[in-house]
């Protein structure tokens, strides 16, 4: 052997347990692959060998006594290294040995423990039986890593030197590597090894070359498939079955449909058979091309050809349906397909379930998921992930929870996307402080968080106001090894402009170049809607003319940003005249480019205008949607226009519109406004049976209305002013009209007194609210216990804390920080400790931690002995830091010592 192996340098003697192939590239070193170490076997593991060794020279080893005690404890690393540690074992006991433990089910042979075999087969000239061992070796690949390593054992075998085993390949056994590395689209290295074959003087078959072919065809490659092909057509044979299946494959993979089409028609008038695998080939590229109805048709069409679907062919397009929303037709292949006796697998049922989560049917996933238990099909990571996946996108978080539970109590291991999902799920909801306790969890399953792990902890905590904490995350990104990406720095420079921290975003922004990234669309989006947030649009204008000097082509949405920017600063015109440059810029409005001009106009009262805007967007095309009708509403009622007003709710329900939350606070509110409270609760109502909860300003507007002068009340004050016998008669008259408080009315209420720090008021409504048979949620509690530390009431404060631990509520870290710092601001310095002490057995991520309550809360407060105190008891806990976090401690306790 020459060419692909020259490179590869070898130790074989028989004392070596595995040949080590160095190089770059291809067959790059191994030994981080292998799945132990020489140097780790303890005395105990020599004794294991050694018991062995004694068990198998008895005749009748099988049946030894000590043999089924010992097999638990034997591992494919264990026997490989017992038979490289001894070469000169009977080769026929060796192959029943390795026969023996091979037929256990726990037992799962790995390449590396076939190699010690073999060589003692072929060292005894065992060539048959080694042929077959080598068959086996070849098929217990499950990565790419050990087919290089089953490709470097092939060398050392083919080697005709003296150093060399002697066992020379034949074209079967090249065939079966081939095979192998076709499995995994390994075509460089096949193309290798194809070449060897030539250089041993191996002629190709069919099979040879079919495998040359399908690897190529796997990745769309069907040019260099083609070389291939003329190569069978030059040895005099013919292309069969599997040769033209994998054309088809190969042109759907480049997406060329039409091409693989031709090559359909083809094998049947060159009288080729085209079996199952070529029909669903065709028709997973039709469904990935959305031609949906043409693949329903080359289904019904399968019969002809004397050829029946399988269980591939009915989930390709189960799946196709189901991403089509087609359900009725989904559900109805899935009941044909066992009607017909052909079972769904586990993939079937992943695709039910993850097409129904994606059409928020959660419940009817689940079932599919127990009727996967009772049919005996383990569910894959695969399949809990779309039901995990679903929930949290739902905001049900706690179900994912319970899911991932079940996962893991069958045996299923999470992998990072499963982690990922309910990251994502905790940061929509907000909690980000159980966010990040996921990736400690990840970390200690030594499982590799990737860029989209820490994206959305970024994204989290942008979203909760803690840009300095997403900052910090570059640090941890860069620890674990990632670099931050496009999606990292526009989500931190949307978050600085959500705050208003404009000039940072610039300076962030700016960097970039340096760091070899490109300023795209949504960072510019970004930053021109800070600066027209900070009334800056003057700004914002010229950073619209930088974008499209550089290359970087405004979309709708930087439009519709500036747009808005300009009617809100009353530059009516100038948004107009942007809008009519829209088009000729080659960008269409949107009906958001229409809404964001019509309703400015409203609220001037400009309704002539307004009209003609409306009307210049219908001719246009577009089809006014409910935040425009909602304007009108809103402007209408402002006036006092009742009957205009309920025209437009008219209107509305006339062409199919549904009032969304705004549109009925809307009404709620213009009902108020003209003194019809009762007609304002029914309003209410008719929300409830839409399925919206009411929002904060829903109730403002509710509680204005019942309080006496409501008129003249700013709607910023209500909290602040509002008696506690409004709120009763708040929730009197919602019962009374049919919309009973639930939890999230009272959470809402008592979370919005808390926040203008009316403790009494709030605390009396969490009674009522208990009283009525409802628990306080997490929210309550972190409210109640920040309002208690503002008022400086620590102890009712620890005791709320106590209580949402019992109920098994994680408090937020900001509730912690507020606590600490306050006790120790109090001199109660012990009490401080004692709760800290009881947070770190909490589960948060730990640099967290060490980021709100030792950086932000007492180094900030220039607590610098109280800091270095707490972090002292982190470190004897137990509590890993990241380095980076190491470094702003130090840094902050230095720089905070000095000054004192």
């Amino acid at each position: 052997m020459a060419a692909v192996f020259k490179q590869c340098s070898f130790s074989m003697n028989l004392k070596t347990p595995f040949p080590f192939p160095f190089r770059s590239g291809i067959f790059f070193s191994l030994m981080k692959f292998f799945p132990f170490s020489i140097s780790s076997l303890s005395i105990p593991q020599e004794s294991i060998y050694h018991q062995l060794l004694n068990i198998l020279s008895h005749p009748n080893w099988q049946k030894h006594p000590s043999l089924n005690n010992l097999i638990p404890s034997l591992s494919p690393s264990h026997i490989s290294l017992f038979l490289s540690q001894n070469p000169n074992l009977n080769p026929h006991i060796a192959l029943s040995f390795f026969d023996y433990l091979s037929r256990i089910p726990s037992f799962k042979p790995n390449p590396q423990s076939y190699a010690p075999l073999l060589r003692i087969l072929i060292s005894n000239k065992l060539f048959p039986v080694a042929e077959k061992t080598l068959l086996s070796m070849i098929k217990s690949c499950n990565s790419q890593n050990e087919v290089v390593f089953v490709m470097g054992f092939v060398l050392e075998m083919n080697k005709c030197d003296n150093g060399g085993l002697g066992f020379k390949l034949n074209g079967w056994a090249y065939n079966k590597v081939l095979m192998s590395l076709s499995r995994f689209v390994m075509v460089d290295e096949m193309k290798s090894v194809y070449n060897e074959m030539l250089n041993d003087m191996i002629k190709p078959d069919i099979y040879t070359f079919n495998t040359m072919i399908n690897g190529y065809c796997k990745l769309g490659n069907v040019v260099e498939a083609e070389v291939y092909l003329s190569k069978i057509l030059q040895a005099g044979l013919s292309p069969n079955t599997h040769t033209y299946t994998s054309f088809i494959l190969g042109h759907c993979r480049k997406k060329d449909v039409d091409s693989a089409f031709k090559v359909f028609r083809e094998m049947s008038k060159k009288g080729c058979r085209r079996n199952v695998v070529s029909y669903t080939n065709l028709i997973h590229g039709l469904c990935e091309t959305s031609r949906i109805d043409e693949a329903m048709k080359l289904f019904s069409e399968m019969g002809d050809d004397f050829c029946l679907p399988d269980v591939r062919t009915y989930t390709v397009l189960i799946d196709a349906l189901c991403r089509l929303d087609r359900w009725v037709e989904a559900l109805s292949l899935f009941n044909e397909m066992k009607e017909k006796g052909c079972e769904p697998d586990v993939h079937t049922y992943t695709v039910l379930v993850d097409g129904l989560c994606k059409d928020s049917k959660h419940d009817e996933a689940r079932k599919l998921l127990s009727l996967m238990s009772e049919k005996g099909l383990v569910p894959s990571v695969v399949t809990y992930n779309a039901l995990i996946d679903g929930y949290c996108k739902k905001g049900l978080v706690d179900v994912a929870l319970d899911i991932f539970d079940m996962m893991e109590s069958n045996n299923c291991v999470p992998n990072v996307r499963t982690y990922n999902e309910l990251i994502s799920g905790f940061c929509r909801m907000k909690k980000v402080h159980e966010a990040m306790s996921l990736l400690d969890k990840m970390l200690e399953r030594k499982l590799s968080p990737s860029n989209v792990t820490f994206n959305l902890l970024v994204h989290g905590q942008c979203k909760v106001g803690e840009i300095d904490n997403a900052f910090r995350l570059l640090g941890l990104m860069e620890e674990n090894g990632l670099a931050p990406d496009e999606w990292t720095y526009g989500t931190l420079g949307y978050g600085l402009c959500e705050r208003g921290r404009v000039e940072e975003a610039n300076i962030v922004f700016s960097s970039l170049k340096e760091k070899g990234i490109k300023v795209n669309v949504v960072m510019y989006n970004a930053l021109i809607d800070g600066h027209c947030k900070a009334e800056k649009v003057d700004f914002a204008l010229t950073l619209f003319k930088k974008m499209i000097e550089e290359g970087c082509s405004p979309n709708a949405c930087t439009y519709n940003v500036l747009i808005n920017g300009l009617c809100k600063q009353g530059k009516q015109l100038e948004a107009t005249q942007l809008l009519e440059r829209m088009k000729d810029s080659g960008v269409e409005p949107t009906i958001e480019s229409y809404s964001i001009l019509i309703h400015q106009l409203l609220k001037e009262c400009a309704f002539d205008r307004a009209d003609n805007v409306f009307s210049l967007m219908v001719s246009r095309g577009h089809k006014p949607n409910v935040w425009i009708y909602t304007s009108f509403l809103a402007a209408y009622y402002n006036e006092g226009k009742l009957k205009e007003a309920e025209d437009v709710m008219a209107k509305m329900e006339e062409v199919g519109i549904r009032p969304d939350l705004m549109a009925y606070t809307v009404m709620i509110d213009g009902y108020g406004r003209s003194g019809l409270l009762n007609r304002a609760f029914d309003m209410l109502k008719c929300m409830f049976e839409a399925g919206y909860e009411p929002s904060g300003y829903t109730y403002s507007v509710l509680i204005k209305h019942l309080s006496q002068g409501g008129l003249d009340l700013n709607i910023d004050d209500v909290w602040k002013v509002v008696k506690y016998e409004t709120l009763l008669k708040l929730l009197d008259k919602m019962g009374e009209h049919g919309c009973p408080p639930n939890t999230n009315v009272f959470s809402l209420l008592a979370i919005r007194l808390c926040r203008e720090g009316r403790l009494e008021e709030a605390s009396r409504l969490v009674d009522r609210m208990q009283s009525c048979g409802m628990s306080p949620c997490e929210d309550i509690y972190n409210s109640m216990v920040n309002c208690c530390c503002k008022l400086r009431m620590y102890d009712d404060a620890s005791r709320f804390l106590d209580t949402m631990l019992t109920q098994g509520f994680l408090p937020h870290l900001e509730s912690y920080k507020l606590l600490v710092c306050g006790l120790y601001d109090d001199g109660n310095n012990d009490k401080a400790k004692a709760i800290f002490f009881r947070l770190l057995d909490c589960g948060y991520n730990n640099d967290e931690v060490a980021w709100k309550l030792l950086i932000d809360g007492l180094l900030k407060r220039g607590l610098v002995d109280r800091c270095s105190e707490l972090l002292d008891i982190m470190e004897k806990n137990g509590s890993r830091l990241s380095s980076q976090t190491y470094s702003l401690l130090l840094k902050g306790l230095d720089s905070r010592a000095d000054n004192k």
